[in-house]
């Protein structure tokens, strides 16, 4: 495993050139891959997606190459380049996929040769349904607009003694900062340009989904969260919260959509060896984004070198912890990696 000084050491010697790349969109219009020419791209907060009605698989299936990338966003606001930010939350992801593919059902083609850190994610273009479960088992402390905690805070100052939160009742009295809540809780937010959080029956009213496909979509992820849960108990870790997107795939079914439990997607607590929550400053010792979002101070900011140096350290450190593997970073061109992976994805599905 690296060590902190060594992952700083790394970090520092690469970090800003690893970054160094151009966007999907101008690999393909500089003709870098021109099985790609003509295809839409469309541009996200970490990732940038490809598809066109002439990709598709040698079955049929219609395919989306999702490209994931090293900016990070908080607040709704993309705060710049993270280094390693793509590969390690690759890796995170292909980790947990193992885990609970099964339970939630994958997008994800399989491709022999390509590497868990490949930022290029071969998937079935799907129909997606336009929510975000979100998993709760903590009141985790939280700037966002959609958290439980920041729901809490306003009832509390507001004086209410219950809190109806995404369908559920909760007593305010009964909460604590980054306590654990009495059950966990399902609570999810709409897709939009600016996220808020509702509840199922609104979701079916306003057509997202049928009834029956937010059961499904519930049900299997409070499996998986059960998995998970199991599996980082065993590695000293708690899961305290997620949320996953999901689709429809050309079968009809329900399948998870996009990352799965990566330390921007959840949130990870550290336990001492007593197997209660280790604390730095009266704060859970965590693996997640919340870190990042701390750093926020103003509105528009964008973090400086020394601050994604920073961040990308706990995220190297974060995925040690979770895989029990030792980051192996890819130094090749970031160019060269995306050209070279896209094409061994083209080569084994068209």
């Amino acid at each position: 495993m690296l060590s902190e000084q060594q992952i700083r050491d790394l970090v520092s010697a690469h970090g800003t050139t690893v970054n160094i790349g151009r966007p999907v969109r101008q690999l393909i219009e500089h003709g870098d891959i021109p099985r790609l020419k003509g295809a839409t791209v469309l541009e996200g907060k970490v990732s940038d997606s490809v598809f066109s009605d002439s990709l598709k698989t040698r079955d049929g299936l219609p395919v989306r190459l999702m490209f994931r990338n090293n900016r990070i966003s908080t607040h709704d606001v993309n705060r710049g380049a993270i280094p390693f930010k793509d590969q390690v939350l690759a890796i995170n992801h292909d980790h947990m996929l193992q885990l609970v593919g099964r339970a939630l059902g994958s997008s994800q083609f399989e491709v022999e040769g390509l590497l868990p850190s490949s930022t290029v994610i071969p998937a079935e273009n799907l129909e997606l349904i336009m929510l975000e479960n979100v998993l709760r088992l903590y009141n985790a402390e939280s700037s966002t607009s959609t958290s439980l905690y920041q729901h809490w805070l306003a009832a509390k100052e507001e004086g209410r003694k219950v809190l109806h939160f995404a369908g559920h009742v909760l007593q305010v009295d009964e909460l604590i900062p980054n306590g654990v809540l009495p059950y966990l809780l399902d609570t999810p937010s709409t897709k939009a340009k600016v996220d808020y959080t509702t509840d199922a029956q609104s979701l079916v009213d306003d057509g997202v989904c049928t009834r029956e496909q937010y059961n499904q979509i519930r049900n299997s992820s409070l499996m998986a969260f059960g998995i998970v849960s199991q599996y980082l108990h065993e590695r000293g870790m708690v899961l305290v919260d997620t949320k996953t997107e999901h689709g429809i795939n050309s079968r009809g079914h329900i399948v998870a959509a996009d990352e799965l439990y990566t330390m921007d997607s959840s949130r990870f607590w550290k336990l001492d060896d007593k197997g209660e929550l280790l604390t730095r400053d009266g704060k859970p010792v965590s693996f997640s984004k919340e870190f990042a979002r701390g750093m926020v101070t103003e509105k528009d900011q964008q973090f400086t070198q020394e601050q994604a140096n920073e961040i990308a350290v706990r995220y190297i450190i974060g995925l040690q912890h979770l895989t029990g593997v030792e980051f192996a970073p890819d130094l090749r061109p970031r160019d060269e990696r995306i050209v070279e992976s896209t094409n061994l994805i083209l080569d084994s599905l068209l």
